[in-house]
């Protein structure tokens, strides 16, 4: 027999409390939440986000982190301006983030991190495989564990997101095609329907408290102290690409009925850097709730 770490787990785990009885003059937000169903998202990632938000990290530490790390990224904006590529090593960034990670956060949120990346890899392929004149060089990340993170994975992503927007454009410009438009025959073969990747157990450690936002909000001031200028501005910028897939999507899908969730606001229009944790969280959202209308859709043509 296998032998199992008893300090991991595997997602999603079952959450009593979006289960326990309604009680009308006390009724539970996270489980009305659970309960709705307007908003498209894998009941998974549902369940596993809103056990990973019922916390007392994300209840009683996230508004004192919050405001810390916003205060944080303004100062380090001033000092990047002064020396912007000093102190910088993206490898040593990675490796950090991912010992942190396995250490400190919550099992749900690895679990969210590292699916993440996945479906950010089959929207984009979707994209790629179905817009007319489409078909550019793809770069799919895959991880199956925090340590897979360290080769430089984040910045890939964001990387990722240019590249596909860009050489998309390009090649369509070469060819004359004024406008996002779908095939005749829409391929959905690379979006796996399921919702399940080959992610393995996550720690489930003494330590590992820390839900998803406030990890993401300790995290951003980290990201931005070591990466350069431009990396950290690139990345903040890639947040606003949510808003260009669901418009690329739409036209695919010829729908919009769901995609106005898929959204970081104007693209053209970059908030500020101190805002990015927030904005990240939305991010995230936005690409499963992008990957669970592409599985609505998948399911339809079946």
């Amino acid at each position: 027999m296998e032998n199992i770490d008893p300090r991991k787990v595997s997602l999603p785990r079952p959450c009593a409390f979006l289960e326990a009885a309604h009680d009308p003059q006390d009724p539970n937000p996270w489980q009305t939440l659970w309960l709705d169903r307007s908003v498209p998202i894998h009941p998974d990632v549902k369940q596993a986000w809103l056990r990973d938000s019922n916390t007392a990290s994300r209840q009683f530490l996230l508004p004192f982190v919050r405001p810390l790390a916003r205060l944080t990224i303004v100062l380090l904006q001033l000092i990047k301006t002064i020396i912007p590529n000093s102190l910088t090593s993206s490898r040593l960034l990675h490796r950090l983030l991912a010992w942190a990670l396995s250490v400190f956060a919550t099992p749900e949120a690895n679990w969210l991190i590292l699916r993440h990346f996945w479906i950010g890899s089959e929207n984009l392929a979707f994209l790629n495989a179905n817009i007319k004149g489409g078909g550019v060089e793809m770069n799919p990340l895959k991880p199956q564990d925090l340590p897979d993170l360290v080769d430089d994975l984040f910045i890939k992503h964001d990387l990722n997101l240019f590249n596909f927007i860009t050489r998309l454009n390009l090649k369509l410009r070469e060819q004359g095609i004024a406008d996002i438009a779908p095939n005749t025959e829409l391929d959905f073969s690379m979006i796996s329907d399921d919702g399940h990747f080959p992610i393995a157990p996550q720690n489930n450690g003494w330590f590992n408290k820390i839900d998803l936002q406030t990890c993401i909000d300790i995290f951003t001031p980290v990201y931005q102290l070591f990466l350069t200028d431009s990396d950290f501005w690139r990345s903040v910028h890639s947040l606003q690409l949510d808003e260009t897939i669901g418009l690329y999507t739409a036209k695919v899908l010829k729908r919009s009925e769901g995609l106005i969730l898929i959204n970081n606001k104007h693209p053209m229009v970059v908030p500020a850097t101190w805002s990015a944790g927030y904005r990240l969280v939305l991010h995230g959202l936005s690409s499963e709730m992008l990957h669970a209308l592409l599985v609505e859709e998948k399911r339809k043509k079946v």
